[in-house]
């Protein structure tokens, strides 16, 4: 009876510093460009090796969260990781020569390709384009004839 009660103590007692170590950890969300499962499993295994102790990374909304105990990485750290991994994050883009290492399946927009995209859309797209067209532009690069500065102009049959 006396063994099982020390067992027990013991139990408790180990359970209670697991619990603590577990609320050490920092919780963060970091924006990974990416496109598949093949993708998922890099991102969160580069996560991990920085010294994650979780890595979910969500394939539609492009968010990876992950918890850490930041007495031993941090978020720049992840961030290096995923990005030498090829993946371009919110705070680091990935070098050329780590994404052309990527399969083809991998081969996500790059982080810039993505933000104009993105600011093309708040610009022309959607509109009548009069912001455009009459001068009063709401970027620099967006032309006269309603076309982001570069992209060719749309043909209308």
């Amino acid at each position: 009876m006396k063994a099982q009660s020390i067992f027990l103590s013991v139990f408790i007692l180990f359970a209670a510093f697991t619990v603590n170590a577990q609320s050490g950890l920092k919780k963060d969300t970091i924006k990974v460009w990416g496109n598949c499962g093949m993708c998922k499993k890099v991102i969160e295994k580069s996560a991990l090796t920085a010294g994650a102790k979780t890595a979910d990374w969500n394939t539609d909304t492009k968010v990876l969260t992950v918890a850490y105990n930041a007495k031993s990485t941090n978020g720049k750290k992840i961030q290096q990781s995923i990005a030498a991994s090829g993946y371009d994050t919110q705070d680091l883009t990935a070098s050329n020569e780590a994404y052309d290492k990527l399969h083809g399946c991998c081969k996500y927009d790059r982080k810039e390709t993505a933000n104009v995209k993105e600011e093309a859309k708040s610009c022309c797209e959607g509109s009548d384009k009069a912001c455009c067209k009459d001068g009063d532009k709401k970027d620099a690069t967006c032309t006269k004839e309603g076309h982001k500065t570069g992209e060719a102009p749309k043909k209308h049959h």
